[in-house]
């Protein structure tokens, strides 16, 4: 790892609150009254009752709904036996994953026990505290007999994520490769290189979909796993066969189907050459695969890859099964996590990648038309399907195999109560960064003499979403380079006021002073001019030498806002620019606008804001549902300030009545449903979450995204500058690398719908 990588990982654990999880109440807690139910006394009720009746843990705690990822650091990612305190990052970003993705609480537990019956001991005296135990990152053989028993001996679910994630994605995706393949189950011959927790546990499920024990070939550190072999435990006695393989060269001729879980480099294009047609490669060793993806593809048309890697098609990734897999679990109360529910998770997961893939998953990953396919047999991590198709068809198998406590009924509340967990608040995010890599572009930075513009663009280059284009005083920009060690070597770097670009800056401020003679511009302000970044910056992208540009960190809106409105110009067609910010919240993205621009616009100004911002909205792929804000309710009370965004609604109805678009209207009944049904419900909101407000002037949207974003602790993203020719983001001054990496992805994918003259 590139040292610059490496300290920006310890400074992702350790800046602000340490670590990745906190725990937050769930309850209110502001007064005397909420502490004394909280705790003493009003907490002895729910205990007695409790104590009555055991099953009540379920009603009055959070125990239905928590996880323990337990490990004892013996087998920490490829980092080895490095101890339970060194394994904890993991543990606290498995977690993450699990409340991301699922909506699963999670309690890390580190167990200083490598001892079998001291492991077991520890979890069964600590599992009443659970509804689930993930194990996690704990070597075999010990892995295998810890988990046996604490099935046997426990009733709550219980996984080893290492073991069953990668034998449940990879049969999902084995069953849709050999059916592309036009291979049955029962025929093929399989070839392992690997005999570790999770290759076993691959085959024991390819077994039980029909797979043939004497059709496989194992290989471990040793060689190939045939019955002449001495010292063989249990599980490799039980793939252990008659017949000796010299090399897995050998093994591979004629095979069908490759699994790999070791390491890299172990195979060649000629060895996928020696196999049969239509060969299923599965090369799952991170981070390098036991074939390179390109070299595998190379060597023939036929095969069907798959690798562990994020930057392939067909990524097998635990993270496609086990949050869904636990979520299921847990809602019917499971007293475990048996053959029939991991099954029923592949045939879901197998199922899901036939669909037709939505358009939000699609874009996502830069694609108009991903569909099912030798580049698609399992469905991608992001798609939002997911925990309504794993999770109910868990939950159902649990429920018909007899071991779920509390069947689900209906099941489309059950539905609905899935979509609510999903957390939009991330996968927005995620969205959008995906659909940035997916064709990157030229970004222009400004103010590339600053560490943190630096730093954003180091990572939009790691993320591979942008090529940088640095502005600034070029000895400054290459000793910030050096002192803090960042990967910008080959970024080209541009001194506005350099004599080397005096052409150029001759050529640009000419340009300018043709689009603003009429405006009091005399050529030689115009090159003078062009000496500012800003103005220099937003040349290269009105001339189409760069596809963005992000600046701001360091000077005043205003002051930045002018070189982009008089190089760029307003879009055609449009009256008014605006600014929009996007608010992450639980119930998904919200857009404010305007935020930044328009001080007291008028109701035709309002419409136009509404007009443009809706627009950017559906760029995103999110349809807008749109409030109109104000201290009234349609009508209800008096005012220069609600008449002007009724009458802006009235504008918008007229002129674009596809718009799902009302006001005038208080914040509290846009946003809550309840209210809205109870006292408006002829309103066109009425049934809709509404995801988009304007506000009547910009102090309101100014002050409530700020708001938000300090006492909610909210993320805001922006703001997104509207209106404009060509994309040219502003930053907050004062903004985190975080947020300026943001703007970036926010530019690239702004730049992507942007039209190319």
């Amino acid at each position: 790892m590139n040292p610059s990588i490496k300290q920006e990982a310890l400074d992702y654990h350790a800046r602000g609150r340490r670590g990745k999880i906190e725990v937050v109440p769930t309850k209110p807690y502001s007064s005397q009254r909420d502490l004394s139910l909280a705790y003493s006394p009003g907490v002895a009720e729910p205990c007695l009752a409790i104590a009555e009746r055991r099953e009540d843990v379920y009603k009055y705690t959070a125990k239905g709904n928590l996880v323990a990822v337990i490990s004892n650091g013996t087998a920490v990612l490829g980092l080895g036996d490095i101890g339970p305190e060194a394994g904890k990052p993991v543990m606290e970003g498995k977690g993450v994953l699990f409340k991301v993705f699922a909506d699963i609480d999670v309690f890390d537990i580190e167990v200083d026990a490598s001892d079998v019956d001291a492991f077991v001991s520890t979890v069964k005296a600590i599992a009443p505290t659970f509804g689930g135990i993930n194990l996690e990152d704990i070597k075999a053989p010990e892995a295998f007999e810890i988990e046996r028993r604490l099935k046997e001996e426990l009733n709550i679910p219980v996984m080893h994520d290492d073991q069953h994630g990668t034998a449940i994605i990879s049969a999902a995706a084995l069953l849709n490769a050999l059916e592309l393949a036009e291979k049955r189950l029962e025929d093929v011959r399989i070839v392992v290189s690997g005999a570790g927790a999770a290759a076993m546990s691959c085959l024991d499920l390819y077994e039980q979909l029909g797979v043939r024990k004497e059709h496989i070939a194992v290989f471990d550190s040793k060689g190939h796993i045939h019955t002449g072999r001495t010292g063989l435990d249990a599980r490799k006695q039980h793939y252990a066969t008659d017949h000796a393989f010299a090399d897995l060269h050998e093994a591979l001729r004629g095979a069908d189907v490759f699994l790999g879980l070791s390491k890299g480099g172990l195979l060649t294009g000629a060895d996928l050459n020696l196999m049969a047609d239509n060969p299923v490669v599965f090369a799952l060793a991170n981070p390098e695969p036991e074939i390179p993806y390109d070299e595998a593809i190379a060597s023939r048309e036929d095969v069907i890859m798959a690798t562990g890697r994020s930057d392939h098609p067909n990524q097998v990734n635990n993270v496609l099964g086990f949050p869904y897999i636990f979520r299921g679990a847990l809602d019917v109360r499971a007293t475990g996590i048996n053959d029939a529910m991991k099954l029923a998770a592949v045939r879901a997961i197998a199922e899901l990648a036939k669909e037709n893939v939505p358009d939000e998953v699609s874009s996502a990953y830069g694609h108009q038309s991903l569909s099912f396919g030798r580049h698609l047999i399992i469905p991608k991590p992001l798609d939002p399907r997911l925990i309504t198709t794993v999770a109910p068809a868990v939950a159902r198998a649990a429920m018909e195999s007899g071991i779920a406590q509390e069947p689900i009924s209906d099941w489309e509340q059950y539905d609905a109560q899935l979509r609510s967990r999903i957390g939009h608040d991330n996968s927005f995010s995620r969205t959008i960064a995906e659909r940035a890599r997916k064709a990157p572009k030229r970004v222009v930075f400004a103010e590339a003499d600053n560490y943190k513009v630096l730093k954003a663009a180091e990572q939009a280059v790691d993320e591979g979403i942008a090529t940088p284009i640095l502005l600034g005083r070029r000895t400054k920009i290459e000793a910030l380079i050096e002192e803090f060690n960042l990967e910008l070597s080959d970024v080209e770097i541009i001194d506005p006021r350099a004599d080397e670009v005096a052409d150029e800056r001759a050529e640009f401020g000419a340009a300018l002073h043709a689009v603003r003679k009429r405006k009091g511009l005399t050529v030689r302000e115009g090159e003078r001019l062009m000496r500012q970044r800003n103005y220099y910056g937003a040349m290269l992208v009105k001339t189409g030498r760069a596809d963005a540009l992000i600046s701001g960190l360091t000077r005043t809106y205003p002051n930045v806002i002018r070189p982009a409105l008089q190089v760029l110009g307003k879009a055609p067609g449009v009256t008014k620019v605006a600014g929009m910010y996007i608010v992450n919240t639980k119930r998904g993205p919200m857009f404010f606008a305007d935020t930044t621009v328009n001080v007291d616009p008028t109701a035709e100004d309002i419409a136009a804001i509404t007009v443009l911002t809706a627009e950017a909205v559906r760029k995103l792929r999110i349809v807008p549902r749109i409030a109109l804000l104000s201290y009234s309710n349609f009508g209800s009370s008096g005012g220069v300030g609600a008449q002007k965004m009724a009458e802006a609604a009235r504008i918008l109805r007229e002129r674009h009545p596809d718009l799902i678009v009302d006001g005038e209207i208080q914040a509290n009944f846009a946003l809550n449903e309840e209210l809205l049904s109870e006292s408006f419900p002829f309103s066109t909101l009425h049934g809709r979450q509404v995801n988009t407000l304007i506000f009547p002037n910009l102090s309101a949207g100014n002050i409530a995204y700020k708001l938000l974003q300090e006492m909610a602790g909210l993320e805001a993203q922006g703001p997104v500058l509207l209106g404009m020719q060509k994309p040219f983001h502003i930053l907050q001054m004062g903004s985190s690398v975080r947020e300026i990496l943001d703007m970036i992805r926010l530019a690239v994918v702004d730049a992507q719908n942007s039209p190319k003259s």
